[in-house]
């Protein structure tokens, strides 16, 4: 089990780390805007993020198993 969130928090760096790495201006732009956002639209977009994440996994252990 621990290698397996090992090896995905691995990979969510390396994925998190490619916009940035590719055009670091336009990222730059982004996170001031999204800092610049309002609370609710920060809880949503993270809201958002995570049912992603769970429906990848969902999909992922459902066609991979």
């Amino acid at each position: 089990m621990w290698h397996d969130l090992l090896a995905a928090f691995g990979l969510m760096l390396v994925l998190e780390g490619i916009f940035p790495f590719l055009n670091p201006r336009r990222w730059r732009e982004l996170f001031v805007r999204f800092i610049n956002s309002e609370d609710h639209l920060l809880r949503m977009v993270g809201l958002s993020s995570m049912v992603m994440g769970l429906l990848v996994l969902y999909l992922a252990r459902g066609l991979l198993a």
